[in-house]
């Protein structure tokens, strides 16, 4: 069984939207639309999860109704940070299972990045895509800053998939503001996480330039 959680808790600040940005359309379509829909792609038969706010989730059942969106999904409350909303999720998931922790505002990632991070995650446990540093990179310091070599790093996206007794036994942890991603989680229970390559269009939707760039994108 493949299930998959798509976190989808933001405020649209950054946007300067007055509606959320997993909201705002994109190419005439809600972007959390999108994303479910790129996993439904992957595999029909599997299990969405979608975390909202408990406040977003009639607004989200009247956009569902607006655009005859018919994918199957369970909604599941948000929490109070991200970890909290990857906990409630993790409560609808059946186990033996492997399962996937998406971004909701990431509609952009590619059927060959799912499967391939799904189809490692039943051996490895424990998998993120990543992609490479373009840029250079500099560290701050108190005394200034100074180049670090970019080979040394990676950019983490989403889906990170588990197995995921592993992931409800993680998340079992108390939380801590280190907690950034479900890769961190893991690695705090002591299980190292395996990477691959992602996509570079998976972008985050964050601001007003990411969502023409989605544009151009689609």
């Amino acid at each position: 069984m493949e299930y998959v959680l798509i976190v989808a808790g933001g405020k649209g600040l950054r946007m300067g939207a007055d509606i959320p940005k997993q909201f705002l359309p994109i190419g005439g379509r809600p972007v959390l639309m999108r994303t479910l829909e790129a996993f439904r792609a992957y595999n029909q038969d599997i299990q969405i999860v979608l975390v909202l706010p408990r406040d977003q989730q009639d607004y989200w059942a009247g956009l569902c109704e607006e655009y005859h969106f018919s994918i199957p999904h369970q909604v599941a409350d948000g929490g109070e940070t991200r970890f909290h909303s990857v906990r409630n999720g993790l409560e609808r998931v059946q186990t033996p299972a492997l399962v996937g922790v998406h971004d909701g505002v990431r509609p952009f990632v590619s059927r060959d990045v799912i499967a391939r991070c799904y189809a490692l995650a039943a051996t490895m446990k424990a998998v993120a895509p990543v992609i490479k540093v373009v840029e250079t990179v500099r560290h701050l310091t108190e005394g200034g800053s100074s180049t670090v070599n970019r080979d040394e790093y990676r950019l983490v996206q989403t889906p990170q998939v588990f197995d995921a007794d592993l992931l409800k036994r993680a998340y079992a942890q108390p939380y801590q503001p280190s907690f950034t991603d479900d890769a961190s989680v893991v690695e705090a229970w002591g299980v190292p996480v395996a990477l691959t390559e992602g996509n570079r269009e998976n972008i985050k939707l964050t601001t007003p330039f990411d969502l023409k760039v989605g544009e151009a994108l689609l």
